[in-house]
């Protein structure tokens, strides 16, 4: 646990608030000229009096409000970029711009097919940052299910709901809002890079389009500043406004929710268990402020040094959160749902985290880096299991396993022993094992006979895949059959995981989109 937290808090610290503080002074600076380092001063000193005074229910009421303004500035900057591309008609500025940069809309991409500047004035293959079939079978999951399913940013706002009902709710309708994203983020960037290529090949068009000078349209250096600068030029004033303090109020939630969650994070798993275990609320709360001060301090200073070469900020969080997204997919899915997991094999797979990544990183500099979490995974996958089939130090009978007793020390809450599955529960279990380890042989017979010609599309993809599937089947097959069990297993009822009618036709409706989308943009 203090393991991870410290790397969580570096992780905080050094990838998230300085990335989201550096991107916010990128915008404030193409939108107003504000010099970027006195942007990053500014949102800085703004989130930090925001999340240290206002709390939690302050960042949750403006994530409420700003959603709205975001996302409808968001669409209409997309409907005026594409109307701007052909005038009176959204779909033919669409169709346009697909004519012109259909390589841009390749949603799985070969290596070697396409470039993308690398922010040093050059370019790279862009199979680096989107190696092909990773994106959808291989590695991505492990980003997703260590940013969405187990960081503390994220489910904060989850524990925070009134209900698990209620965060079901906002689980699903975030997924709609992502699905978004493309259209608001991904579309106008495409149109900005085609005004420029357009403007390389005719010179002035842009002056004629828009009726101004070159030096006040001003010109874009790095992918992240596309965005800003087709809202300073075709944008109008009023909207400009409101979409702009839509996204500087992001920016600042954002941060304070960071702000919010690096300060959790320090007192409750590190200094209260470890610096000083009979602190107080008050205490905490005092702590947690000179923590969250001093993480801001920080990130001001090192925001615009660290990421002032990158031509795409959000490559180097991912890539830097993927350091530790491996570990942390591995120790808290089998921490929940392997009764079998033990307190070592978690504190292997958390050590070797940083320095499996950060080795491959090194090692393999050229590699891309889905591809190199999806090795670190299968080897912490290895020793986890190694440890836990070795290690029979805390196992029990599967009904003196329960975690009542951590829960009530932890809580100052009586807890309950869950009743043991019943044998239709268990067949059921037994049944889907079978199903996903078939699953798994299938997908590695994939990458061995289709090695040759699935290399060139990221196809290691079907390795991770085959052992994430694995995985599941091994641990329901053992949580089923084995009568013994760690002595702090987590035990909990399934029923916990039950959905309504709304949250499955929403879940859905979201994979039919999403589908639809990889079919179209393949």
């Amino acid at each position: 646990s203090s393991a991870f937290a410290i790397m969580w808090l570096l992780v905080y610290v050094f990838v998230n608030l300085t990335t989201v503080t550096y991107l916010g002074a990128l915008a404030l600076h193409e939108i107003l000229g504000i010099e970027v380092f006195y942007g990053i001063l500014g949102l800085a000193i703004v989130a930090g009096v925001y999340s240290i005074y206002g709390g939690l229910v302050a960042v949750a009421w403006t994530d409420v409000i700003q959603v709205i303004f975001l996302v409808g500035g968001g669409l209409v900057t997309t409907f005026l970029a594409l109307d701007a591309v052909s005038p009176g008609s959204v779909w033919e500025g669409f169709q346009v711009i697909y004519q012109y940069a259909a390589d841009h809309f390749d949603m799985i991409i070969e290596q070697g097919t396409t470039f993308i500047p690398d922010g040093s004035g050059g370019e790279k293959d862009a199979f680096i940052d989107l190696p092909g079939l990773a994106v959808i079978l291989g590695a991505m999951w492990l980003t997703n299910l260590g940013y969405w399913g187990f960081n503390q940013y994220i489910i904060q706002k989850g524990l925070a709901a009134k209900s698990v009902d209620e965060a079901k709710k906002g689980l699903i309708f975030a997924a709609f809002l992502k699905i978004l994203i493309p259209l608001i983020v991904v579309i106008p960037g495409i149109t900005a890079y085609v005004f420029f290529q357009e403007e390389a090949a005719n010179p002035g068009f842009l002056e004629n389009l828009l009726g101004k000078p070159m030096s006040e349209i001003g010109t874009i250096l790095k992918s992240d500043e596309a965005y800003p600068w087709l809202l300073k030029n075709f944008v109008p004033t009023g909207i400009r406004g409101l979409a702009f303090a839509a996204l500087v109020a992001a920016i600042v939630s954002s941060l304070a929710s960071m702000i919010n969650s690096t300060s959790t994070i320090f007192t409750i798993d590190i200094y209260r268990p470890l610096i000083n275990k009979q602190a107080s609320e008050k205490q905490l709360v005092k702590i947690g402020r000179f923590v969250a001060l001093g993480a801001l301090i920080i990130s001001t200073l090192v925001a615009q040094p660290l990421l002032g070469g990158f031509d795409q900020v959000f490559q180097y969080i991912q890539e830097y959160t993927g350091l530790i997204y491996p570990g942390v997919a591995v120790v808290f899915a089998m921490g929940l749902f392997w009764k079998k997991a033990t307190t070592k094999a978690a504190i292997a797979a958390a050590l070797l985290t940083l320095p499996l990544g950060a080795g491959a990183k090194l090692l393999m500099p050229e590699m891309p880096f889905l591809l190199r979490m999806g090795y670190v995974f299968i080897a912490l996958v290895t020793v986890a299991s190694l440890f836990i089939y070795f290690d029979k130090s805390a196992e029990v009978p599967d009904d003196r396993a329960h975690s009542h007793d951590d829960f009530e020390e932890v809580t100052g809450r009586q807890g309950h022993k869950m009743a043991p599955l019943s044998d239709k529960v268990k067949n059921m279990m037994v049944r889907s094992a079978y199903l996903f380890g078939a699953g798994g042989l299938i997908s590695l017979l994939v990458a061995i006979f289709g090695w040759n010609s699935l290399r060139s599309i990221g196809g290691e993809a079907f390795i991770f895949l085959a052992t994430l599937l694995s995985m599941i089947g091994v641990v329901l097959y053992s949580n089923a059959r084995s009568a013994t069990a760690d002595k702090h297993a987590l035990r909990y009822d399934p029923d916990t995981f039950n959905t309504n009618i709304v949250f499955n036709l929403g879940a859905l409706g979201v994979t039919l989109i999403v589908a639809i989308l990889y079919a179209l943009f393949w």
